[in-house]
């Protein structure tokens, strides 16, 4: 073989090479704008929640100070408190025949089943055992004067709270499972809907559960709240109640009094620093978590306006849980707010998900006589971009 005949030989294998890579880039390239087309076309579907199984390392446990009690404030004159909202006309829906359980059993069930407990409250404290909790006599009056007329309600002063740091979730929607089983063993089921809604300095949050009936299905609690976003999370200004068969009651975060004050009752409370209500208590705690997880190694204490009173729910880290819900497999944390001899009998379970932006996905509510109703959600849907 000549050296002439050899370079023509190693030429035409170069050519053939090089023309090789070009088709094949040219074809790689063809499909890739192929398969970029299909993967970038819009969806007519909404937009729904991608989750990651996170796992991150549980805080070291601290031990923390004993939870402080609120007592109420003393009795001010009528024209202090707020008016009570308008109350609406008692729902007439009846129960089907041959259901295990009437409505307003049911209502009471579900009225702990979003982020609180059923609180068997004392309505009939008398004026006496108000001045005995405050520690204030009441003032002598000498013989024939005229009473003084009573002074205006000051605001409270601040009472000593754990202040957390706090990264409140983005908003979304939540359509949640309902399943309940009575102390008897009796079992039904029911759906809830929840709705966050932030744009950062404003925010509003709805509850709405039933229960399934026969054929029908019953609308047994409505929460609502609204108010502000400041540098301690949720802060409510009004959260309303509707359960069925009952009038809709009002809780009031008065912030330029320093009060907590009710619709349904003439009592009123000092506002301490992150209070929340029935519809925020789930998304205050995610929040928490999504700023940093290490203040839940320490007990989190968060008052609770609720209907007619206004006390400190405390809440401890169980630990990481795997739950199986409609969404698949979830790694959350599991917090658990246990009874309170003397205040609340019931004990109140909530699960977040880190990986979900620390959403509430599951909560239950075990009541003192061992009935459990649980929310496990089925679907989540994000209105805006994740932060």
């Amino acid at each position: 073989m000549t050296i002439v005949s050899f370079l023509f030989q190693r030429r035409r294998l170069l050519v053939l090479g090089a023309a090789t890579l070009v088709l094949h880039y040219a074809t790689i390239d063809w499909v890739g704008g192929r398969l970029s087309a299909q993967t970038h076309r819009a969806s007519p579907l909404p937009a729904s929640l991608m989750s990651a199984q996170l796992r991150l390392t549980l805080p070291k446990r601290v031990e923390s100070a004993p939870a402080p009690e609120v007592a109420p404030l003393p009795k001010g004159p009528a024209a202090a408190r707020p008016r009570p909202v308008a109350r609406g006309a008692p729902v007439t829906t009846p129960v089907t025949a041959g259901t295990e359980i009437s409505a307003s059993d049911a209502a009471t069930a579900l009225a702990a089943v979003v982020a609180v407990a059923a609180v068997d409250i004392n309505v009939a404290r008398q004026d006496g055992a108000a001045q005995a909790q405050t520690g204030t006599p009441p003032p002598a009056v000498a013989e024939g004067a005229t009473p003084a007329a009573a002074a205006p309600v000051e605001a409270a002063p601040a009472q000593a709270m754990r202040r957390y740091k706090v990264n409140l979730p983005p908003s979304a929607s939540f359509e949640m499972t309902v399943a309940r089983v009575d102390a008897d063993g009796t079992k039904w089921t029911g759906a809830a809907t929840m709705a966050w809604h932030t744009d950062g300095g404003r925010y509003q949050a709805s509850v709405e559960a039933g229960v399934s009936l026969l054929v029908t299905r019953l609308n047994l609690l409505v929460l609502r709240s609204e108010g502000a976003i400041d540098d301690f999370g949720i802060a409510p200004v009004t959260a309303t109640e509707k359960r069925a068969r009952r009038a809709e009651t009002a809780t009031h975060f008065n912030r330029d009094t320093g009060t907590i004050s009710f619709s349904a009752s003439e009592r009123s409370y000092p506002l301490l620093v992150g209070a929340q209500d029935k519809a925020t208590v789930p998304f205050q705690l995610g929040g928490i978590g999504r700023a940093d997880i290490n203040q839940f190694g320490g007990d989190i204490d968060i008052q609770v306006g609720e209907e007619k009173e206004a006390t400190v729910f405390r809440f401890q880290l169980v630990g990481e849980e795997e739950l199986d819900t409609k969404l698949g497999k979830l790694v959350t944390w599991h917090l658990t707010r246990p009874p309170k001899p003397g205040t609340y009998s019931s004990q109140l379970d909530i699960w977040l998900a880190p990986g979900m932006n620390w959403y509430p996905v599951q909560i239950r509510n075990t009541e003192k006589n061992g009935a459990l109703t649980t929310q496990t959600v089925s679907h989540i849907t994000m209105t805006e971009s994740g932060k």
